[in-house]
């Protein structure tokens, strides 16, 4: 018998088992389906203010998750390159669920793929942090999965008691993948940070970089207050207190200076949440949506 049974194709034998979700193995990481995403709006909430939100925290996954993939055949180690897949693919299962939540109760029948690869850098939602580029700086990767991974898992944490189920169950599933990512970002920087004297500047560096970005995170946009006061959102600026504990205490650990830097968009007050983004979102799309803009309706 050939290794893939009795199915055709190595790719046939990894789904059969799988019912009808074909794609399980990329990122769905959402038992349930159907019944979560087509969940009644919760009394009280407005469906545009709900779809907008998940679209956001899905953006955030979907575009981190995206940049973390890069390092896939690039990593400096083997057992690296598996750990920043799984992380993406953590990241790409919580993005498929938000986005199939915000496209059902937008009801203008665009489902997470019609999300992921037909709207323009305009009309994502995600913050800034979640798209910048490393330019395979390991460092700088670290840097950045550090500050999103720190904040997201304390948003999340809150999120488990949203009044909106499909939210509520992403956190859930979400935190426990969250912590392990926080941890593995924290112990790099750590091997980085207080390691030689190169690893120990590259990763200075990349914080520099990084930091610029890190008071976006906990800006709330009107969308978000809404959502607060319905009990189903939660205010970005009061994980602050967790969060930035946790990263001093590993910033110090390490031997790391904590950037002094005035915030991306301060003058101006707007953020990816607007959809005002950097000039590397344009081509992170251009590569993430190349395929499904040749080849409109396939499958595969």
């Amino acid at each position: 018998m050939s290794a893939t049974g009795s199915a055709g194709t190595a790719y046939e034998a990894l789904v059969e088992d799988h019912g009808q979700d074909a794609r399980w193995a990329f990122g769905s990481g959402f038992s349930g389906g159907a019944a979560e995403i087509g969940a009644p709006v919760p009394d009280g909430v407005d469906a545009a203010d709900l779809a907008a939100y998940c679209l956001m925290l899905g953006d955030d996954a979907l575009i981190c998750s995206h940049r973390l993939s890069e390092w896939v055949g690039n990593a400096p180690e083997l057992e690296e390159e598996v750990a920043l897949a799984n992380i993406a693919l953590d990241l790409l299962g919580q993005a498929r669920v938000l986005l199939a939540r915000a496209g059902h109760v937008e009801g203008a029948g665009r489902d997470e793929d019609a999300l992921a690869y037909w709207r323009t850098d305009r009309e994502f939602r995600h913050v800034g942090i979640a798209e910048l580029s490393d330019g395979l700086d390991f460092a700088h990767a670290i840097a950045r999965l550090l500050a999103f991974s720190s904040w997201r898992l304390a948003l999340l944490e809150r999120l488990r008691g949203s009044r909106d189920p499909v939210l509520a169950a992403v956190a859930g599933k979400g935190v426990p993948e969250l912590t392990y990512h926080r941890d593995y970002a924290a112990r790099w920087a750590l091997r980085l940070g207080d390691g030689t004297d190169e690893s120990h500047r590259r990763l200075q560096a990349a914080c520099e970089t990084v930091w610029p970005h890190v008071e976006e995170l906990y800006r709330a946009c009107d969308v978000e207050r809404r959502l607060v006061a319905a009990g189903v959102a939660v205010d970005p600026g009061e994980v602050r207190a967790e969060v930035d504990p946790v990263l001093n205490e590993v910033l110090a650990r390490a031997t790391l200076t904590r950037p002094q830097c005035p915030p991306v968009g301060a003058l101006a007050g707007r953020s990816g949440r607007d959809g005002v983004h950097t000039e590397q979102l344009g081509p992170l799309l251009a590569q993430k949506q190349s395929l499904a803009r040749q080849h409109p309706g396939a499958t595969w």
